[in-house]
This record gives C-alpha cells, structure tokens and sequence, in this order.
C-alpha cells in the first residue's frame, strides 16, 4: 500500500475519522469494537488512488484480534498529538508514526500525461494498524507544514469530547463531526433563542416537560 504525500488532507482527514470512533466522543459506546467494524472502517477510509482502498480493506480482513488492539493504542497516541498540536511534538510524533513505511519514493500521478509524484510505500509486512499510523503520520506531518499547528482542535460542541485536524482552505472548521455536532449546536442554540423570547413567565408555564409543542 502506498499513501501519496501529496494527500495529507486525506490522511488528515482518515486521523481525525479514527480518534473520534472512541468509547470517551460517543459516550460509551465504542465505534470500532471489533474485526468486522476495523474492516468496516477501512472501506470506508482507505486511499483512493492506485488500488491503496483495496490494499488497506485486505490487511483489515487478515487483521486479528492482536492489530485492532494496536489501532485502538494507535488512536490514542493520535489523539494526544491532536490535544497537544505544539509544532516540535507535532513533528516529532507523527515521524515515530511513519516509521512502518519503507521510505519515499516518486509514483505515476494518476492523470495520464501528469508526472509522478511523492509517495511513500508500506513495508511488505505491514499490518492494517501500520497503514493506519503512516497515514497519520503523513497527515499530521502534512498539515503542520502547509496549514500549520493552529488546526488541530478540539470540537466547539459544548457536550462533544471529540478533537479534528482543520484542512479546509479557510480554516473555520469548529466541529469533529459538522453534520452531527453543528446540527446539535444549531438546535440547541435554536431552542435557546426561543425561550428567551418567550420570556421567563411563558418559559414556566406550560405541563413542566420541558419539550418544545
């Protein structure tokens, strides 16, 4: 499998798709608990240039009980990168995590006629949780040099314990999960906004369930 460098926003984007499948962001339920939800996983999220998807979905369905531990202390070594984004720990950190790969080397872009391009090769005996940590390796390391150490945030949900690494253009992104935690957000405030126009006096009034009619 290769993870072309190139990619990072996609890599970051794989990282960040990993620390929020915890037990701690979904409030005690664990995303990826098992072998069918690892494979699940890397369906969904594997690279989609030169065959890398289905190079990543093969080393999950080898996968045993042994690789998915290791992804699960991969994910927590990454969220604590993404807490702690200081550029020197950042670097250093997301380096350990490429250090499956085989080194770099240059691959055909995939636009015929386009050149190649920077990509770096997993080591023959690699397993899924060593794809997954030099994916995250390039990611982060990809980031902090183009976008920088200011996007690896923490989610702006108030209830949401969920963190993100920031890769679009304008870098405003606040939320792990947008189409979740902003939708909750959005609600929230909603609701918030029409109790307080609706004053103290209607806001207690009412049958005392405390839903919207």
């Amino acid at each position: 499998m290769q993870v072309v460098l190139d990619e990072y926003a996609w890599a970051a984007g794989v990282a960040t798709e990993l620390v929020n499948t915890t037990a701690e962001v979904w409030r005690g339920d664990d995303h990826l608990p098992d072998l069918a939800a690892l494979v699940a996983f890397a369906d969904r999220h594997g690279p989609g240039n030169g065959g890398g998807s289905r190079a990543l979905s093969e080393l999950a369905r080898r996968a045993r009980e042994t690789d998915l531990q290791a992804v699960h202390a991969l994910r927590t070594t990454v969220r604590d990168l993404i807490d702690h984004p200081e550029r020197d720990r950042l670097v250093a950190g997301a380096t350990a995590l490429t250090a499956p790969a085989q080194g770099v080397t240059l691959v055909p872009a995939p636009a015929p006629g386009s050149g190649t391009q920077w990509a770096t090769r997993l080591r023959a005996d690699g397993t899924v949780a060593d794809a997954l940590s030099v994916i995250c390796g390039v990611g982060i390391l990809g980031v902090v040099h183009v976008l920088g150490a200011p996007r690896f945030r923490q989610c702006g949900a108030p209830t949401c314990r969920g963190a993100f690494i920031d890769t679009t253009r304008p870098g405003r992104r606040r939320y792990c999960m947008p189409g979740l935690c902003g939708n909750r957000t959005n609600v929230a405030n909603h609701r918030a906004r029409r109790a307080a126009a609706r004053g103290p006096e209607q806001t207690g009034s009412g049958d005392g369930s405390g839903q919207d009619t």
